[in-house]
């Protein structure tokens, strides 16, 4: 079975669909588009902080209500916070001493449901 995908990932040609390629590199995000497209995939890398994320599409939470709901010490959900922040996929708001999260925007919620479809259909 092993030597069935290694052939079928293996390319014997040596033709170059130079109109195909042309018509796909014009139409390639520069760079820095993709390479920030890559950091925020990386920041989903993290089981804790796709935790987090999943509590926050719930209702938005402070650091001790994610703590206890996690099993985790405040430190450690207020570092993972502070990642998920500054890759804009969380904000906050403040209400007296209490600092409030929730996604950033409805992007966030979109990418989370897509990864977890993805990882959940049935071949």
């Amino acid at each position: 079975m092993e030597k069935d995908y290694i052939e079928i990932d293996r390319c014997d040609c040596n033709i170059i669909h130079e109109n195909i390629v042309e018509q796909v590199r014009s139409n390639m995000p520069d760079d820095d588009t993709l390479l920030n497209i890559a950091d925020t995939f990386k920041v989903f890398s993290d089981s804790t902080r796709i935790k987090i994320l999943c509590a926050l599409m719930k209702s938005e939470m402070c650091v001790c209500d994610i703590s206890a709901l996690l099993g985790m010490t405040k430190s450690s959900v207020s570092h993972q916070l502070r990642i998920l922040r500054q890759s804009n996929l969380v904000k906050y708001r403040k209400d007296g001493r209490v600092i409030y999260y929730s996604l950033a925007d409805e992007h966030v919620e979109l990418i989370f449901n897509n990864g977890f479809a993805h990882v959940t259909e049935k071949d």
